[in-house]
């Protein structure tokens, strides 16, 4: 298997410096970013500065509800220690983020811009930061202790070392306690 997909050769590499994403990856965030820049342009020259939405409500409430998922997801994650919390952490400092620059920027009059702005101060901001502060130390309280009890080294930056044959060569996913059926690409 060639480049297509992450395999676990490059997805569990030997070292931080040593893994790669695939070669499509790169292009493609580029490109997509690229594009982006002269759509943004177009969209403020060409939207007005206020719209009526036929389906405010169901927006916010979809939002909030998603906000709400994520939260749950991170308490669950953490009282859990699983690895997912990384990724809801991020997931969920996104959304609040995106939520307090909506809340500032929809608000009608001063009395709900000030609301806004005082929620985003003083809860959202906040709880984003700690989900990130969350996200960055998860490899390091939770993923290095289970990684360790399954017989893999961490080297720090997100480069792990699979433990290896006397002759170098990877053990493989049935000697590292791999569930049946998993992928691995064994070296050599």
């Amino acid at each position: 298997m060639s480049g297509a997909l992450l395999t676990a050769k490059n997805a569990v590499p030997a070292g931080p410096s040593q893994w790669r994403p695939p070669g499509w990856v790169v292009p493609l965030f580029a490109v997509a970013a690229l594009v982006l820049i002269p759509w943004v342009v177009v969209l403020v020259e060409a939207l007005p500065s206020d719209h009526r939405a036929a389906h405010w409500d169901v927006a916010w409430a979809g939002f909030d509800g998603a906000l709400a998922l994520l939260l749950s997801a991170v308490a669950v994650a953490a009282w859990r220690r699983s690895p997912w919390l990384e990724g809801a952490a991020t997931a969920c400092a996104t959304l609040l983020v995106v939520d307090a620059w909506f809340d500032i920027l929809t608000s009608s009059t001063g009395a709900e811009l000030l609301a806004a702005g005082i929620e985003a101060a003083l809860v959202e901001l906040p709880l984003a930061f700690i989900c990130l502060l969350l996200a960055r130390d998860t490899d390091r309280r939770f993923l290095q202790p289970l990684l360790r009890t399954r017989g893999v080294r961490y080297s720090g930056g997100g480069g792990l070392e699979q433990p290896r044959r006397g002759d170098g060569r990877s053990l493989g996913p049935a000697a590292r306690g791999a569930p049946a059926g998993a992928h691995a690409e064994v070296d050599g």
